[in-house]
């Protein structure tokens, strides 16, 4: 306590001039609204820096905790995913120009050929949940192609990179059918055949069904056209068209029932047979 009250009479003029020091700058403060705001700022800037690596390390040394929590929950949310039953199942779409989406079965593409010139699609759908020949087959982006034979759970479908198949289109902009089929060259083309001369058509235009067939409803999209050839000994336009799909890609796709079709079939034989 002595040492104390020396040091204080030793440095009473230095203690008596930081007193006063401090009453003067008190006082200026609290007079001027300045130099007032300006303190508050510098203030607020160091705390700010001080919170800031307090934050910082209160961060790391909460590392461990937050991994662990992170490690729960992950554990849960993969528990609830292999737990659903199908995760990806599309919902039914509405917006296809003629069909119910009760008339709409939805199905997955479990094997996919692309390479050779007669190329199949196999589906987990089949006869069990109506799936017959000759439907069409599309997805979000366009057509795929049309069921050949079923199975009780699975069907394949006729790609409509095969060259045997030919469905019927047409361009958007006008009535002018054709007929689709594949040259085996590209799994990005397909060729639209026997349009003719008279139609209106650019690159760019789109391609979509025709309508003519009970299999596809019209308008359901196909592609572009890319490049536009005249046959030389005929009047019709051979047009090469640049899929909308990605036809070595495929995951679910949407099979189209017919209701009609048995109808519009007996109809069509009957006229040809009288």
């Amino acid at each position: 306590m002595q040492q104390i009250f020396n040091f204080i009479i030793r440095n009473s003029n230095r203690l008596l001039f930081l007193l006063l020091l401090g009453i003067s700058l008190g006082l200026t403060i609290q007079s001027h609204s300045f130099h007032r705001s300006r303190v508050i700022n510098s203030a607020n800037f160091l705390s700010g820096g001080v919170y800031e690596k307090i934050n910082r390390v209160n961060e790391y040394l909460n590392l461990r905790a937050e991994n662990d929590e992170l490690v729960l929950e992950n554990a849960r949310l993969k528990s609830l995913l292999f737990n659903k039953e199908d995760t990806t199942k599309l919902p039914l779409p509405d917006t296809i120009k003629g069909v119910k989406p009760a008339d709409i079965i939805v199905s997955k593409v479990i094997h996919n050929t692309y390479s050779t010139h007669e190329n199949f699609i196999t589906l987990n759908s089949g006869s069990n949940e109506g799936v017959k020949p000759d439907m069409g087959v599309i997805n979000s982006l366009g057509i795929v192609g049309i069921v050949d034979n079923t199975s009780p759970r699975y069907s394949t479908v006729i790609s409509i990179l095969n060259m045997k198949s030919q469905i019927n289109a047409k361009l958007k902009k006008s009535n002018h059918f054709g007929s689709l089929t594949w040259d085996g060259a590209s799994t990005g083309f397909v060729q639209l055949k026997d349009v003719p001369r008279l139609a209106s058509v650019r690159k760019g235009d789109t391609i979509v069904t025709g309508g003519q067939s009970v299999i596809f409803p019209e308008g359901i999209n196909i592609g572009t056209v890319e490049t536009i050839y005249k046959e030389t000994q005929t009047s019709f336009y051979v047009i090469k068209v640049k899929l909308f799909n990605d036809m070595t890609n495929l995951g679910h796709v949407y099979i189209i029932k017919s209701k009609d079709r048995e109808e519009l079939i007996n109809l069509e034989k009957k006229g040809k047979d009288e």
